[in-house]
Formats: C-alpha cells, sequence, structure tokens
C-alpha cells in the first residue's frame, strides 16, 4: 500500500471515530462509508499520479515573467485542467453550478491529499474554490450564472485581493478606490501577496478584490468587487508589477497587481466588503490547516520510514540497529505522528461541524454549531499551519544530515510549509481574534460549547483510558481558570492583549487533549464504541 493510500485509510478510520460525521451521514445519505472511501482512495491515487510528479521540479523551476505574464512550471497548466476535470475543484460547490455538493468534510478530508501532492499548484485550486462560494451565495445570478461553472470547470481562475503596500493585516487603512463613472465600477489602485494573480493555466481570472467606495473610515467604506482581467477578449486594465522572490512555494506566484480604472462587478452590498469576502476567508483559513495536515502526513511518512531502514549504532559485536528502536529516536517519531493524527482529527471534527451549522433542521442548534465552528476556526488554522512546519522540522532532525540535502523533499516541505501561519491571517491576528472577539465580544458561547461537547466525550471515554482521561481534564481544568482571568481583564486590554498568544495555546492544548483521548489506543483507531450523539453539549436554547 502507498503511502497515499496509507493516509486515506488513516482519514476514513478517523472519520468513523468523528461524532458528527454519522449524523452529517443521515443528512446527507449519499455520502454512505463506501462512497466515501472511494472518493479517498480516488484522491489518494490523483494525487499520487499526478499531483506529486510536479511538487519537487516545480518548486525547482519555479515560475518566471515573459512579456509581462506569469509563466508557471511545466505541467501545471495540464494538471490543473485534470484537477478540475476529475471533478475535485467542485466538490463542495453547489450541484447546480456544475459542483457536486458534497459535504465540506469530505472535500476537506480529500484536500489533505492533494495538498501533500503538490501544495504550490492547490494554491490555485484554493482560491478559485473559495470564489465559487462566494460568488454563488453574493454574486448577482447573471455574475454566478456566468463565472462559477467556469471556475469549477478549471476554464477560468479567481484570486484573492486584499493587501496593499502600506494596509497588510489592517485593512482599515486600504486605499484602492473604486469609483461609479458611465453607469460602472471602475477601480484603481496596487494590490499584493496575490497568489496566482497571474498565470497561463486558465484563459481568464477574476479578482476578488475589496476596495474603497466610500469616505467612511475603516472597514466601513470598502465594497467587494469581481474585477476581471479581461473583457470581451481585451485587456481590463491590470498589469503585473511583479512576482515576488520566496523562501519557498516557488511554483505558486506571489504577484503585485496595478489596477488603472479596470472595470469591475460589485458583489453583494455597498460598503460591505468585508463581511462578504469573510466567508470565502473562513474557507481558505480551514484550508491553509489542511495544507499543514497534508505536510505534515507527508514528513511523519518519510521520518518513519527512513527510520526502520537506516541502521546505526547497538552493540558494536552486533550488526547495527534500525535507528528506530533507539528510545530518543522513537520519542521523536512519536511526537511527530501524535501532532500529525491529532491534526487529522481536529480538522475533521471542525469540519462537521461547519457542515452541521449548515444543515441540521433546528435553527438554534444551527446557531450554536456555527458559534462552536468560529471558535475553533482560529485554532486550526494556526496550529494546522504551524504543524506542517514544525513536523518538517522535527523529520528532518530524524533523518540527520541527509534531512538537510536536497535529496530529500523535507526541506522543500520546510520552505513551503512557513508561510503558513502568515497568510490568511497572521498568528498574532488569530490570537487577538480569538481573545477580543470569540471570548470577549461573543462573551464565551463557543467555549462554553467547546467545553460542554468535549467534556462529555471524555467523561464518555474515562473508564476506557482513565489516566488520559485525568490528564484531559486537568488540562481543560487549566484553560478553564486562563479563561476566567481573561474574561475579567476586560477594562485593562494591554494586559489581557499581552497574553493573547498564549491563551490561544492554552485553548489549543484543551482541543489537543480532546483529539489525543479520541485517538485512544493509537493514531486513527477505529472505535465502534462512539456515542450516536454528534450535538453532545450542544442543545437549542430553551429546551432541557
Amino acid at each position: 500500500m502507498s503511502v497515499f493510500a496509507r493516509q486515506a485509510e488513516r482519514t476514513a478510520r478517523l472519520l468513523q471515530l468523528t461524532p458528527g460525521w454519522k449524523r452529517l451521514q443521515q443528512l446527507q445519505p449519499d455520502c454512505d462509508d463506501q462512497t466515501t472511501r472511494a472518493i479517498l482512495d480516488e484522491a489518494a491515487s490523483f494525487s499520487e499520479r499526478v499531483l506529486q510528479p510536479l511538487n519537487t521540479p516545480g518548486d525547482r523551476e519555479g515560475c518566471t515573467v515573459s512579456e509581462r505574464r506569469v509563466r508557471t512550471p511545466a505541467g501545471f497548466a495540464d494538471a490543473y485542467r485534470q484537477y478540475a476535470q476529475a471533478g475535485w475543484l467542485g466538490m463542495d460547490v453547489p450541484d447546480t453550478f456544475g459542483g457536486q455538493s458534497l459535504p465540506l468534510t469530505v472535500q476537506a478530508a480529500c484536500s489533505s491529499l492533494f495538498e501533500r501532492g503538490c501544495v504550490a499548484l492547490m494554491m490555485a485550486a484554493g482560491s478559485s474554490r473559495a470564489a465559487s462560494h462566494l460568488l454563488a451565495r453574493a454574486a448577482d445570478a447573471e455574475t454566478a450564472t456566468e463565472w462559477v461553472p467556469r471556475l469549477v470547470a478549471g476554464e477560468w481562475a479567481a484570486t484573492i485581493c486584499i493587501s496593499e503596500p502600506d494596509a497588510g493585516s489592517d485593512v482599515g487603512r486600504l486605499r484602492t478606490r473604486a469609483e461609479f463613472i458611465d453607469s460602472e465600477w471602475r477601480i484603481s489602485g496596487q494590490k499584493i501577496w496575490i497568489s496566482f494573480g497571474d498565470h497561463d493555466m486558465t484563459e481568464r481570472i477574476g479578482h476578488c478584490l475589496l476596495a474603497r467606495t466610500g469616505d467612511a473610515p475603516g472597514t466601513r467604506g470598502l465594497s467587494l468587487f469581481l474585477v476581471p482581467n479581461r473583457i470581451d477578449g481585451q485587456p481590463n486594465g491590470i498589469s503585473l508589477d511583479r512576482i515576488e522572490e520566496k523562501m519557498g512555494l516557488h511554483g505558486s506566484p506571489t504577484c503585485a497587481l496595478r489596477f488603472d480604472g479596470a472595470r469591475g462587478i460589485l458583489i453583494g452590498q455597498q460598503g460591505r466588503g468585508l463581511p462578504e469576502l469573510f466567508a470565502m476567508i473562513e474557507l481558505m483559513r480551514l484550508l491553509t490547516a489542511c495544507q499543514g495536515l497534508g505536510i505534515a502526513s507527508a514528513s511523519a511518512d518519510i521520518a518513519e520510514a527512513y527510520a526502520a531502514e537506516r541502521r546505526q549504532g547497538g552493540p558494536p559485536e552486533a550488526p547495527p540497529l534500525p535507528i528506530a528502536a533507539h528510545p530518543d529516536v522513537r520519542r521523536q517519531l512519536q511526537e511527530i505522528r501524535s501532532r500529525t493524527e491529532v491534526l487529522r482529527a481536529a480538522v475533521l471534527e471542525l469540519a462537521t461541524i461547519m457542515d452541521l451549522a449548515r444543515l441540521e433542521p433546528d435553527p438554534q442548534l444551527r446557531s450554536q454549531l456555527s458559534d462552536l465552528a468560529g471558535w475553533m476556526l482560529p485554532l486550526i488554522k494556526n496550529f494546522g499551519a504551524g504543524a506542517g512546519f514544525d513536523v518538517a522540522n522535527a523529520a528532518i532532525q530524524v533523518l540527520g544530515g541527509a534531512g538537510y540535502t536536497k535529496d530529500w523533499p523535507l526541506e522543500q516541505y520546510l520552505r513551503d510549509s512557513r508561510v503558513m501561519t502568515i497568510y490568511e491571517g497572521t498568528t498574532g491576528m488569530q490570537a487577538l481574534d480569538f481573545l477580543t472577539r470569540r471570548l470577549w465580544r461573543e462573551e464565551g458561547r463557543g467555549l462554553r460549547l467547546f467545553q460542554a461537547r468535549a467534556r462529555q466525550e471524555i467523561g464518555d471515554l474515562a473508564a476506557r483510558y482513565p489516566d488520559k482521561a485525568e490528564e484531559a481534564l486537568l488540562t481543560f481544568d487549566t484553560f478553564d481558570a486562563f479563561s476566567t482571568r481573561l474574561m475579567a481583564l476586560q477594562s485593562d486590554p494591554d494586559t489581557a492583549l499581552y497574553q493573547a498568544h498564549a491563551y490561544m495555546t492554552a485553548a489549543w492544548d484543551a482541543v489537543t487533549a480532546w483529539m489525543t483521548l479520541r485517538l485512544g489506543d493509537g493514531p486513527a483507531s477505529p472505535r465502534s464504541s462512539r456515542a450516536a450523539d454528534p450535538n453532545r453539549g450542544l442543545r437549542p436554547r430553551g429546551r432541557g
């Protein structure tokens, strides 16, 4: 069995341990276990056959600029077309727009397999998929009908354009302007850090762009636009300034673009650009965790295989031992695998919660699940991204000097993953959001739901794993006390904000303790005794 097939198997087993999965199957019965496993197996095969062979060559060739256009590495355009034509790009896009209407959970389960194959190329797929959801939900009918099917088919592509030279995380300082001239919107300004902002893989690119349409300060004056690079076959006032020379992700062109009176289509309501765009950002933040998981999965497999084959040490009179036999190497391998599988479990947990927040018939329950998803998303994004880098780094340590060379892909995984805690919201921004919005502004609603849900499962498993359950509860008690202290510090924000990163880390420690207990005897070990109620700890308000 290939390493890709083994990852698909691990994912399928973990789905069975995820309480919300059975409930999700009840609401969407076409996702039976046999069908889901077949999808996972085919995703593993596609990634191994089509994507992985491009990863190292794409990194070494990189992207170039010729005649003011970006040229992607050899094979990228064909692989992107194959990916879309096989239906992967539109897995969870509504079937009314040419997608398959599969749950987000199935898409996320497959995503880490694709990211493992070639994370640089998947940067293009991620933004186009997220844009498909955005336009299907918020664009006018004509725009959605024109764009979404072509995005899903891979004929066109899309980007997200937010940052500017003097406004990155501080979105309220964006200066790109949109003016309504002669019955159409015209956009002028500069945008940077645009993944696949220009490329040769599709005939048309639509930029999902924030621009200022009024004089209101901060984010209140921002509106969202779709700005095509070409209209009626002609350039639309968009020029490429440069592509960035980066540490990693060499196959993914990071572009700076200039907009000079480019025609745009207003998406949603004027002045509501950031809330409209946030639905797209949420999907991309979960995707970032899948990127980290894909790289961590590959790195863990490499470390384990190398340690089993590399022989060194032991009694001098005997043949050398596999280094996996040495206690400290066993410790390193155990930490690598544990961190990887905890992340896999947490990604599937959050994805099922996000699905059920959309599909549950009870509106109060949907609201609670939405609060819980909002609470977990900053954690999954940040620590999922961090796991990609940290596990690759730990795997290099297991390989020693060999891991530091280009003979092994670990050094590329390390470079490619370093940016993941930076884009889609830096670690610091995620921590501030987690404290000020999820704890303070929402008065800890998501926190209370998390505590109830996790403690219920820990209690259910305590008889089987008493020591692990006791350790998990101690972690939860520590986190509870931290939450209480920070809730009391709202009148002293500077003191509280200084502790925001530590607080978010403590929350992830609690999630880790929960997922570790779910994994039980080992990574992704199947257990048929999972409780049937996926909404444990969640009850509609006003009911007993």
